[in-house]
């Protein structure tokens, strides 16, 4: 399966593109960070974000996308770009109709390095591990967008495993609950025949002694 992880961002944003192979074994396929003016407008350089993203969707063709959510950031304004960087990224993965997964970023530490409070220089370090890379990708929101393809990799099939679970098990509630119902209603139905029948018995009729 190959995965399009994204670090959004206005400033920089990471791209990187993952290949999962059998059990975790992962390969890196392409990475790189783009970057917009910092004094051009704000539709100028969503644009920009746009344009590379759906760029790297039509040369790598992946088959899922995944983007960091923002968890919980000081600076308003700075949070407010990342979202917005990453509602792009979501609609132009939408338009090819390609599934989008938000992880959070302890997720992603987690996934990778096995503690969700691994700073970035741990994850850079095991992302340049886990793939084999000759050097670090830098900066550290390329290593970011490795990660979360490789968060995808790792822990979307446990989630979609979960999710078919739940689904059976609701599934099996509902049946139940029918069950129960029908048999309430059909247990009542007997009750209601039973009354009427001795209701209408002739008076005076019963068991001769």
């Amino acid at each position: 399966m190959r995965v399009l992880g994204v670090d959004p961002g206005l400033t920089r944003c990471g791209l990187g593109v993952v290949d999962g192979g059998t059990g975790r074994t992962v390969t890196c396929v392409a990475v790189d960070v783009v970057r917009t003016p910092v004094d051009d407008t704000l539709e100028r350089r969503l644009l920009a974000v746009s344009d590379a993203v759906e760029q790297w969707l039509d040369t790598y063709r992946p088959a899922a996308v995944a983007v960091e959510r923002v968890f919980s950031q000081h600076n308003v304004r700075t949070a407010m770009g990342t979202a917005q960087a990453g509602g792009v990224v979501a609609l132009a993965a939408a338009r090819r109709g390609l599934p989008v997964v938000f992880h959070t970023p302890s997720e992603v530490k987690a996934a990778v390095t096995g503690s969700g409070r691994a700073d970035k220089a741990q994850v850079t370090g095991m992302v340049t591990r886990l793939l084999g890379l000759a050097q670090a990708p830098r900066p550290a929101d390329a290593a970011d967008a490795l990660a979360l393809a490789i968060c995808h990799l790792w822990r979307q099939p446990m989630r979609d495993r979960l999710a078919e679970a739940e689904a059976r098990a609701a599934e099996l509630a509902r049946t139940h609950r029918a069950r129960l119902a029908a048999a309430a209603k059909s247990a009542n139905t007997v009750s209601r025949t039973a009354v009427t029948r001795l209701n209408t018995r002739t008076p005076g009729k019963g068991v001769r002694g």
